[in-house]
C-alpha cells in the first residue's frame, strides 16, 4: 500500500499577513465612489496615489510614503482632469511619472516633485487626447521607455508614445462591448485582455492582430479579469452561470480547456488579482470583501494551489501592490497591500516566518528593476526584452529621477516641470513630451555627468601626483639607507 504525501512542500506555506499600527496608515482620505472596477490605488516605493473624491472635476492624491498619520483636507491634490479619475499607474521606468485616465476622455500624464506635492497641481506634462468615451484603463509598457497603452468605454485600445505625446497604435476593431482590463505580458510583445462579452483575448499590438481568443472564459455575466503569468499562461478571474466567483489557468497554445479552474464562493464583489512574477504567487483581493485570498501557481497539477487568506472587519474599496523593489528585504516582506477603507489607507505586510537575519535568495531572485530595457522607437521597430533585474541583496537605493518637461521638440532637458510650455495645458496642442528616466547614449554630457566626471579627474589628478611624490620620497630614502650600510654616511 503507498501513502500519498498529503502536504505539499512550499515555502510559502506558512506566508501571514498583518495589518500595519495605526500610527502608520493614512487617515481622513475621501476615498472616490465613482462606480468602476478599478483598484483606485497605486504605489511605488516613494509615493501612494489614490483616486479621491473631488467636486467639479476629478482628482487623486499622492503622499509620500512616510506622510503617515491623519491627511489634513487642504492637502494639495493633482487635479487637472474636468471628469472623474477613473485610473492611475506609476511609471515602472521613473518613480516621480503618474498617468490617469478619467470621463473627461483624456489620459494625463503628470511629473510630481521629488518630494511631494506643496501646492494643487493642475498642469499635466502631456494630454493625450484619442478616446470617444470615458478611459476606464491606464498601463504602461513594462519594459519599453515612454510607452503607454489605455483602454475607453469606446471599446477601443490606444498605444502612446508619452515621449512625443502621438498615437502609436489604435485598435477599435478586436472589442465589440466594454473591456474590463489589459494586462501585458513579461516582455510586453503583447496583452491580454477581458471584455463583457466573456471573452478573454490575446492580442499582438503592433501587428494589430487577435493571437488568441477564448470566448465564455466564464459564463457568469459580472466582470471578469485576466492576467499574464511569467511563463506566459494566463490567469483569469470571473462568475459561473450560478454567479460563483471562479479563478482559471489558461495555456495560450490551447484555449479549448483551462488548465485549472476553482470556484471560491457566491460573493458578488469582482475580484482584482494581484500577481508577483518572482514568487509565483497571485493574491486575489475582492471588492467589497474584507479578504485577501493567495494562490501559489506552479508546473505541477492542479496548478493553482490555495495558501490562506488574510481577513480583517472592514471591507476593501479599493487596493494597490508595492513593487518588488519597495519591500523591507530584512523582514522578509513578501508583499505589501495598501488597502482602501472609506476614509483611509493601511497598509497590509504580507511576511514569510524565517528564523535567520540573513539575505533570503529564495524569496528574492533578481527583480525587475526602474531602468527600461527598450525606446519606444525600438519597441516599435518589433524589437522585445525582458526586464532589466536588479538584486535585492544590497538594499536598493532608487537613484535620482530626472524631470519630465514638455516641448515642441523630443528634446531632453533637466529643466523643472514647472518651466513646460502651455501647449500642455488641457485643450491645447500637446505635441511633444519627453521623460528623463535615462539619458540616451550620445546625449550623455548632461550637466549632472559633467560635474561628477570633472570630480573624478581630479581625484585622479590628486592621486597621480601623490604616487609620483611618494616614488621619489622613496627613492631618496632607499638611496640615503644604502650610504648608511656603506660607510658613507
Amino acid at each position: 500500500m503507498s501513502f500519498r504525501k498529503v502536504v505539499r512542500q512550499s515555502k510559502f506555506r506558512h506566508v501571514f499577513g498583518q495589518p500595519v499600527k495605526n500610527d502608520q496608515c493614512y487617515e481622513d482620505i475621501r476615498v472616490s465612489r465613482v462606480t468602476w472596477d478599478s483598484t483606485f490605488c497605486a504605489v511605488n516605493p516613494k509615493f501612494l496615489a489614490v483616486i479621491v473624491e473631488a467636486s467639479g472635476g476629478g482628482a487623486f492624491l499622492v503622499l509620500p510614503l512616510s506622510k503617515t498619520g491623519r491627511i489634513d483636507k487642504a492637502y494639495p491634490t493633482v487635479c487637472g482632469h474636468t471628469g472623474p479619475v477613473l485610473d492611475i499607474d506609476w511609471c515602472p521606468h521613473n518613480d516621480e511619472v503618474i498617468a490617469s485616465g478619467s470621463e473627461d476622455c483624456t489620459v494625463m500624464v503628470w511629473q510630481i516633485p521629488e518630494n511631494g506635492l506643496t501646492s494643487p497641481l493642475t498642469e499635466p506634462v502631456a494630454v493625450l487626447e484619442g478616446h470617444t468615451k470615458r478611459v476606464g484603463i491606464v498601463t504602461w509598457h513594462p519594459t519599453a521607455r515612454n510607452v503607454l497603452l489605455s483602454a475607453g468605454c469606446d471599446n477601443v485600445v490606444l498605444i502612446w508614445n508619452v515621449g512625443t505625446a502621438e498615437e502609436l497604435y489604435r485598435l477599435d476593431s478586436l472589442h465589440p462591448d466594454l473591456i474590463y482590463n489589459v494586462s501585458w505580458n513579461r516582455n510586453g510583445s503583447l496583452f491580454c485582455s477581458a471584455c463583457k462579452d466573456k471573452s478573454v483575448r490575446i492580442i499582438d499590438p503592433r501587428r494589430g492582430t487577435l493571437v488568441a481568443e477564448r470566448e465564455k472564459a466564464h459564463e457568469g455575466a459580472r466582470p471578469m479579469r485576466a492576467i499574464f503569468l511569467a511563463d506566459g499562461k494566463v490567469f483569469t478571474t470571473g462568475f459561473s452561470r450560478m454567479s460563483e466567483r471562479q479563478l482559471a489557468l489558461w495555456d495560450p497554445e490551447n484555449l479549448e480547456e483551462p488548465m485549472a479552474l476553482q470556484e471560491l464562493d457566491s460573493s458578488n464583489g469582482a475580484l482584482l488579482p494581484f500577481y508577483d512574477p518572482d514568487t509565483g504567487v497571485v493574491y486575489v483581493c475582492g471588492k467589497g470583501d474584507s479578504s485577501i485570498r493567495y494562490f501559489e501557481i506552479t508546473d505541477e497539477p492542479p496548478y493553482i494551489h490555495f495558501l490562506n487568506t488574510f481577513t480583517s472587519k472592514e471591507p476593501q474599496r479599493g487596493m494597490g501592490s508595492m513593487p518588488k523593489r519597495g519591500l523591507e528585504v530584512s523582514k522578509c516582506e513578501i508583499a505589501r497591500f495598501y488597502k482602501l477603507h472609506e476614509r483611509k489607507c493601511e497598509p497590509i505586510v504580507m511576511t514569510v516566518p524565517r528564523k535567520s537575519d540573513l539575505f533570503q535568495d529564495d524569496l528574492y531572485p533578481d527583480t525587475a528593476g526602474p531602468e527600461a530595457a527598450l525606446e519606444a522607437e525600438e519597441w516599435v521597430s518589433g524589437q522585445d526584452a525582458s526586464p532589466i533585474l536588479i538584486s535585492l541583496r544590497e538594499a536598493y537605493v532608487p537613484s535620482k529621477q530626472r524631470d519630465l518637461k514638455v516641448s515642441r521638440r523630443n528634446v531632453l532637458s533637466d529643466s523643472r516641470p514647472a518651466a513646460a510650455p502651455s501647449s500642455a495645458r488641457p485643450g491645447a496642442s500637446t505635441s511633444a513630451a519627453s521623460i528623463h528616466t535615462t539619458v540616451p547614449s550620445g546625449s550623455l554630457a548632461g550637466a549632472a555627468e559633467a560635474g561628477k566626471l570633472e570630480e573624478v579627474m581630479q581625484e585622479l589628478r590628486a592621486l597621480r601626483a601623490l604616487v609620483k611624490e611618494q616614488g621619489e620620497r622613496i627613492g631618496r630614502l632607499e638611496e640615503q639607507l644604502g650610504r648608511m650600510e656603506n660607510g658613507d654616511a
